[in-house]
C-alpha cells in the first residue's frame, strides 16, 4: 500500500463506524498562545476532550499535520522527523476501551495486513493509587485470540527483557498521559489516564549492534535499539485528579494517534523511513542536484535525510503562512531552510535546490492537501531567495572566520557562537573549517553561548504569548468579542479583502493581523474605531448557533480558517453579533469561542497601533477601557 492508501484506508474504516472525517487543523495553532506550532493530533483536540462538544459529533477522525521544533537536531537517524501526519481518532464520551483495541488490532492486520505476530503492546502497570490496566490488557488478549494466538502479559523488567511476552506492562513515565505528566504531577481536577502502545517488530537482525548502548543487554520494545517503532498509541481518558486520589470521569474518552510515515514503513517492512513513496520525488531530485545516491554511505544518507525532512517541514509551513524570518515561527523555517542548504553543499549540491525539492512536496501531497498546489508559487519564491540570502551570508561568514582566525590565531567557541547568531553559520560548519586550520573549538562554551541565547529567547516568547485565549478571564473574552467587531469593522472601512490572519489576545490588549496592501490612514483608524465603538454601545447580544458549512456560508459568516471545514461533512460553530429575532447582524464569524454575552460588556474600544507585519499583512493593537461598561 502507498501511503496515500493507507491514509484513506484509515479515514474510511473509521468513517464506516460513525466518525465524522474532520480535515487537518493548521501548523499555527488557532487562539492558543502556549505553543508556537501544531506538534500533536491532539493538540486541536483538547477543548473537546475537556469537555466542549464537538460541532461534528462525539465520533472523530482525521489526518493531521504536525510540527515539532524541537527534533529538528534528531533529524539524519531513520526514523525522526520534524514534519508528520498523525492519523487520529477520538470518542468524546461515546465508545471505550473495548471498541478501540479490536478496532485498531482489525485494522492494523486486515486492512494493512500486518502480521499480527510481529505487533506487540504496552499497557498501564499502575501505581499505589490507580490499579494495572488489566481490562485493556483483556481485550488485547480477546485480539490476538480472533488470529489463534496466545499473547502472554508480562511486567517489563530491564533486567529480562522481552521474555515470552506480546504485550508489556509498563510504569507511568510510558504508559500514562495527561498534560501535566505523571499522575502524582497533576493538579487537581485535571483530567488523564492510561494508555496502550503499539509496536512493530523489525526483526532482530535490525537492532543496531554496533551502538555501544544496545550492543548488550536484553532488548524490548521501547529499548530505541532500531529494532521496534512504535506505530500508534491509546489514550483511555478515564480519570480526573481529586483532594484524596483519583476519581472516575463521567464521561469517558478515547484519543488515538499513529504516525502515517511510521505505519507506511511497517507495511514496506523497511525500517529506513526515508524509503517510504511520500519522499521518493524529493529523493530523486536530491540525488539529481547532488549526483550521489541515497543510501551509499553513511555520512552523505544523513545529509540527505536533513534536506528530505527540513525542506518538507519548510514547505507545509509556508502553505500555512509562515515565511522565513528572525523572529517566531519564522525563525524556525529559516533554519529548516538553511540547514538544508548547509547539508546540500556538503554533499556537492552546487546549484539551488530548494524550490525544485519543494514542488516535489507539491507534486506528492497535490490530492491530500490541494493548498500546497495553491500556495506552490510562493512556497518556491520563498524557499529560492532564502537559499540565495544563506549563500551570501556563507561567504560573509567564511570571510568573518578567516579575519578572527588571523587576528587570534585560534577558533574560539565564543567565535563560533557569533558566526552562528550573525551569520546563520552551523556549528558543523565551524568546526570542520577549525580542524582545516590544525584548531578544535571549545564546544562547551558554544553552548554554553547558545543556551544563553535560548534562555533569553524563551523568556521573550513567554512574554509575548502569555495569556490569550488559553486564559478565559473576563478581561480575555471581552477582547476576544472585540476582535471580532474590528475585523467586521475594517472590512467596512477597508473593503472586503481583509480577512483575519492571526491573533494574540492577552488581558491587557488584543493583537489583530489582517491582509491589507498599505499602511491605514488616521481618518480610517477613526473610523473603524467608531464603527465598533457604536455596535458596542448599542448593547447588541451576541449569540452562536452550529450549523452546516453551506448554511454558514448562505447565512455570510466568515472564517479565519476557513479552508480546515471545506471537507468537514458534518458542523461548525457560528457566533452571531445582533438581533436574532430580526436577524439583522453586525457580525457573522466561525469561532470555537469563548465571547460576552452582550456588547455592552466590552467597554470603549481604543486601537493604540497599525504598523506592518509582512508583504500585504497589518498589524492592528487595541484595548478596552472596561470602567465605561454599561452592563
Amino acid at each position: 500500500m502507498t501511503s496515500s492508501e493507507i491514509r484513506k484506508a484509515y479515514l474510511d474504516f473509521f468513517a464506516a463506524r460513525g466518525h465524522s472525517v474532520v480535515p487537518s487543523a493548521p501548523l499555527l495553532p488557532e487562539n492558543d498562545p502556549t505553543t508556537l506550532f501544531t506538534g500533536s493530533g491532539m493538540q486541536p483536540m483538547v477543548p473537546f476532550l475537556l469537555g466542549e462538544p464537538h460541532p461534528s459529533g462525539t465520533r472523530i477522525a482525521d489526518a493531521q499535520k504536525c510540527f515539532r521544533s524541537q527534533d529538528i537536531e534528531e533529524v539524519g537517524d531513520n526514523r525522526h522527523t520534524t514534519f508528520f501526519e498523525m492519523l487520529g481518532n477520538w470518542s468524546l464520551g461515546d465508545y471505550f476501551k473495548r471498541e478501540q483495541v479490536a478496532w485498531m488490532f482489525e485494522f492494523l492486520t486486515r486492512e494493512l495486513s500486518l502480521d499480527p505476530s510481529r505487533l506487540y503492546v504496552t499497557v498501564f502497570r499502575g501505581n499505589d493509587q490507580i490499579a494495572r490496566d488489566e481490562e485493556t490488557v483483556a481485550y488485547w488478549k480477546e485480539a490476538f485470540a480472533s488470529v489463534g494466538m496466545s499473547a502472554e502479559a508480562v511486567d517489563f523488567s530491564e533486567r529480562d527483557g522481552m521474555e515470552s511476552g506480546r504485550i508489556f506492562y509498563y510504569d507511568e513515565k510510558k504508559n500514562w498521559w495527561s498534560r501535566s505528566g505523571i499522575p502524582n504531577a497533576m493538579p487537581v481536577g485535571e483530567p488523564g489516564g492510561p494508555d496502550t502502545e503499539m509496536f512493530w517488530d523489525f526483526g532482530a537482525e535490525r537492532r543496531l549492534h554496533e551502538t555501544s548502548a544496545f550492543a548488550s543487554g536484553p532488548c524490548h520494545v521501547n529499548c530505541d535499539c532500531g529494532r521496534f517503532v512504535e506505530i500508534g498509541n491509546n489514550v483511555f481518558m478515564q480519570y480526573k485528579r481529586t483532594e484524596s486520589g483519583f476519581e472516575l470521569l463521567p464521561k469517558q474518552n478515547v484519543d488515538f494517534g499513529g504516525g502515517l510515515e511510521r505505519m507506511a514503513a511497517a507495511v514496506g517492512d523497511d525500517p529506513d523511513m526515508f524509503r517510504i513513496d511520500l519522499f521518493d520525488r524529493a529523493r530523486s531530485a536530491v540525488e539529481s542536484v547532488t549526483a550521489k545516491m541515497y543510501g551509499a554511505n553513511s555520512d552523505e544518507t544523513f545529509a540527505f535525510r536533513v534536506m528530505l525532512d527540513h525542506l518538507r517541514a519548510a514547505t507545509f509551513l509556508i502553505a500555512d503562512g509562515v515565511l522565513p524570518s528572525n523572529k517566531d515561527q519564522g525563525y524556525y523555517v529559516r533554519r529548516l531552510i538553511r540547514r538544508a542548504v548547509r547539508f546540500g553543499n556538503k554533499i556537492g549540491a552546487k546549484d539551488a535546490f530548494c524550490g525544485t525539492v519543494a514542488s516535489a512536496y507539491v507534486e506528492t501531497y497535490r490530492e491530500a492537501y490541494p493548498e500546497l498546489v495553491d500556495k506552490s508559487e510562493i512556497i518556491v519564491s520563498e524557499m529560492t531567495k532564502e537559499e540565495a540570502k544563506f549563500k551570501a551570508s556563507l561567504d560573509k561568514g567564511l570571510r568573518e572566520f578567516e579575519k578572527s582566525f588571523a587576528k587570534t590565531g585560534a577558533v574560539l567557541g565564543v567565535d563560533a557562537f557569533n558566526l552562528y547568531q550573525s551569520y546563520g553559520f552551523p556549528w558543523e560548519l565551524t568546526e570542520e573549517l577549525a580542524l582545516e586550520h590544525g584548531q578544535v573549538v571549545d564546544r562547551a562554551v558554544f553552548r554554553d553561548e547558545f543556551k544563553k541565547h535560548q534562555e533569553l529567547s524563551r523568556a521573550g516568547s513567554e512574554q509575548k504569548f502569555a495569556g490569550g485565549l488559553a486564559d478565559h478571564s473576563a478581561e480575555v473574552v471581552r477582547l476576544h468579542t472585540a476582535t471580532h467587531m474590528l475585523h467586521c469593522a475594517l472590512r467596512q472601512v477597508l473593503g472586503d479583502h481583509v480577512l483575519q490572519r492571526g491573533s494574540n489576545i492577552t488581558a491587557e490588549r488584543l493583537r489583530f493581523d489582517f491582509s491589507h496592501p498599505e499602511r491605514m490612514t488616521q481618518e480610517q483608524i477613526r473610523q473603524v474605531e467608531d464603527i465598533v465603538n457604536e455596535h458596542i454601545r448599542k448593547a447588541l447580544p451576541v449569540h452562536f448557533e452550529i450549523v452546516d458549512l453551506e448554511e454558514a456560508k448562505r447565512r455570510g459568516a466568515i472564517g479565519v480558517f476557513e479552508d480546515k471545514y471545506a471537507s468537514l461533512g458534518g458542523k461548525i460553530k457560528v457566533y452571531f453579533i445582533g438581533d436574532k429575532a430580526a436577524e439583522e447582524y453586525f457580525s457573522k464569524e466561525v469561532c470555537g469561542g469563548p465571547h460576552v454575552e452582550n456588547t455592552s460588556e466590552i467597554g470603549e474600544f481604543h486601537i493604540v497601533k497599525e504598523e506592518p507585519v509582512a508583504a500585504g499583512i497589518r498589524r492592528i493593537k487595541a484595548i478596552v477601557n472596561a470602567s465605561t461598561t454599561n452592563s
